[in-house]
């Protein structure tokens, strides 16, 4: 269809069009004239995003997408309506139990149709840069919008105020319940611990440990120094008993012996000078021998006394040796007796220190939760209250007359279109080339027209023939 076709069938329909339009636009004046005026009060809170005073934490869901959405549910939300309702007691006004009654008959309860009331005349709208969420409620009276949009906003700051403290009430009494268990869990361990220690008689366990191990290092110090004179006295008495005993160092250093081996040497000397002068059987030689025998006689028992002292040291020091090595093997099994009584008791000192741990954690957060049940300040408040307002919100006589103006005109064209689809005629030789497929020829002008106008011809179309020349095979329409 051209623009010229849809001009020509405006032209044609043009009554039924401009009817269709009066109605629509007329029609939408009058409703809006009748329709009662509707008075919007409007009231905004914001969410504040500073630390909580409790936790000194910001709210860490303030930064999440979905926030301000959630705000905006819990605005309309069927809790913030009853609070409302019962903030302002409307359960109570008669005007609105007779129209409950006359309008549902008494079906359901007066609290249900109040919040479907409210909920379908409140409208709530967040900012999309800012954490402003602006409250409108629609009512007949503008005191009433007025008072409507402040009561929302402060069920819906009382309503946040609810969700924070009532869990956190919750979780009090939760920790409350945990703290008992962990100070009973805590008595516990600290008499177990007790109890140990003085049956075991610890009171300074690191430093009783430390002193007796500083003993059994020193007596593992002296058995190793009586090792060494024990393997020492035993050399000596190994030599002593040998053939070697008068090369002893107590032999050597011994006066008497000394003494008595220096008056050998001279009697020696001399037994060889008299045996050379006198001869062997002369009596002085005699005596003189008969003294180094003697002699000899007492360096021996002398010796054999000084190598039976090298015996009996050698004796004491083995005694000594045994001696050191049970102190040592008695101080070591008290030491290894004294670190698993200490390590029984670091595992019960463990089990107190984790039971105050878990104590103190407990008491830090149920005291927390105690404060935060205790709050009442909301992330939530008031920023503009609502005021009675002086003009009506509705009806828009103007929008309302645009938009008439608009959809009949929408309206009285298609009307227009659907009458010619059924009932369809040549308006334009274009009609005739698309109702046809024939080009036409000519035209004649409109009847009693002053003069020709092509714009509003009768056509006339005439049928080509198949075959151009060909006689009789062309028809007028």
């Amino acid at each position: 269809m051209t623009f010229a076709q849809f001009l020509s069938i405006l032209r044609a329909r043009k009554w039924a069009a401009l009817l269709v339009f009066s109605l629509v636009v007329v029609t939408t004046v009058a409703v809006s004239l009748l329709l009662p005026k509707q008075y919007a009060g409007a009231a905004s809170v914001v969410v504040d995003v500073k630390p909580d005073p409790v936790s000194a934490n910001a709210l860490s869901g303030l930064t999440a997408p979905g926030f301000m959405a959630t705000q905006v549910d819990i605005l309309q939300s069927e809790r913030v309506a009853l609070r409302v309702i019962r903030d302002l007691k409307l359960t109570e006004n008669a005007s609105i139990r007779e129209q409950w009654q006359t309008e549902t008959g008494g079906e359901g309860t007066l609290e249900q149709y109040l919040v479907q009331f409210l909920q379908k005349y409140l409208d709530v709208k967040p900012s999309q840069l800012s954490n402003v969420i602006s409250i409108e409620f629609r009512s007949p009276s503008p005191q009433f919008a007025a008072g409507l949009a402040n009561a929302f906003a402060q069920a819906y700051i009382n309503t946040t105020l609810e969700l924070r403290s009532g869990p956190a009430k919750q979780f009090n009494s939760f920790f409350q319940a945990q703290t008992k268990e962990a100070r009973d869990s805590l008595e516990t361990a600290q008499q177990r611990l007790s109890a140990f220690q003085q049956a075991n008689g610890i009171i300074a366990t690191d430093e009783r440990l430390d002193i007796e191990g500083a003993r059994l290092a020193e007596l593992n110090s002296q058995l190793t120094q009586s090792q060494a004179l024990s393997a020492e006295s035993t050399s000596r008495q190994t030599q002593a008993q040998g053939s070697q005993s008068d090369r002893l160092q107590e032999v050597l250093n011994n006066p008497l012996i000394s003494g008595l081996k220096a008056d050998l040497t001279r009697n020696e000397a001399r037994l060889q000078e008299l045996s050379q002068r006198l001869g062997d059987k002369h009596p002085q030689v005699l005596e003189v021998r008969a003294n180094n025998a003697e002699l000899r006689s007492r360096i021996e028992a002398e010796t054999r006394r000084v190598t039976g002292g090298v015996t009996m040291s050698n004796t004491i020091n083995k005694s000594r040796e045994g001696q050191v090595r049970a102190s040592l093997e008695a101080q070591r099994a008290k030491v290894l007796q004294m670190k698993a009584v200490r390590d029984e008791g670091l595992v019960l000192q463990r089990d107190v220190e984790n039971a105050q741990r878990v104590f103190d954690n407990l008491v830090a957060r149920m005291n927390q939760s105690s404060l935060e049940a205790q709050n009442t300040q909301s992330y939530a408040s008031v920023l503009t209250e609502a005021q009675a307002p002086t003009k009506h919100s509705s009806p828009k006589m103007l929008l309302n007359t645009l938009l008439a103006v608009f959809l009949g005109g929408l309206l009285a064209v298609g009307v227009a279109l659907l009458m010619e689809l059924t009932d369809r005629r040549v308006r334009s030789p274009e009609d005739v080339v698309a109702a046809l497929g024939l080009p036409v020829l000519g035209s004649l002008p409109v009847p009693n027209a002053k003069r020709f106008n092509p714009a509003r011809p009768v056509a006339l179309g005439l049928q080509r023939a198949a075959s151009l020349g060909a006689p009789g095979s062309s028809s007028g329409v």
